[in-house]
């Protein structure tokens, strides 16, 4: 006689009621069908570590291009990006729809560059300012990024530009992210 339960009864959790996967108890029924979440189904906590990470990652493999969902903070990161020579460009992208009836997206398509011998040219990001923990530095306060060599990129009330910019122009705002 073996101890538990048959194949025909279903698993329980201890508050007696039947037990579900993370994707289900959170509300992604179709996504735990598939195989996991799908991309765009679901809201993102932090948009821009998402495109830092995707940005880290797809250097550290060599690729040659990264896509990131589209917005207009992520577009005006990507000017400063391509304007301090980090990347070699980006451009905008529709994707098609990935289902019938669903809108095309947009999709930033950022251009990596490596140098002759091909290392890379972006060794580091940092997020610094993230949703559970903000930080704010004034106009006098923009801390340097690796003793100089690196961009720090803000937010001010004049539009998203590097420290130095908002130093030039005397404003502070929220620091987004450190590159180097």
């Amino acid at each position: 006689m073996s101890v538990g339960r048959s194949k025909d009864t279903p698993a329980r959790s201890r508050a007696g009621g039947p037990v579900r996967s993370a994707a289900t108890s959170a509300g992604y029924v179709g996504a735990a069908l598939q195989g996991g979440p799908i991309e765009g189904d679901w809201n993102m906590t932090d948009p821009i570590a998402d495109m830092l990470t995707r940005i880290r990652n797809a250097v550290g493999s060599r690729h040659n291009r990264v896509d990131l969902p589209a917005s207009k903070l992520k577009t005006e990161i990507a000017k400063i990006l391509q304007d301090e020579g980090y990347i070699a460009g980006f451009k905008m992208v529709e994707e098609a729809a990935e289902r019938p009836g669903k809108l095309p997206r947009q999709v930033i398509r950022l251009f990596l560059k490596y140098g002759p011998g091909g290392e890379r040219v972006i060794t580091g990001l940092e997020r610094v300012s993230r949703p559970g923990r903000r930080v704010y530095a004034g106009r006098d306060d923009v801390p340097p990024v690796l003793g100089g060599l690196g961009v720090n990129i803000l937010t001010t009330s004049r539009g998203v530009m590097t420290g130095r910019s908002a130093q030039r122009m005397g404003v502070g705002g929220e620091v987004l992210c450190n590159v180097w």
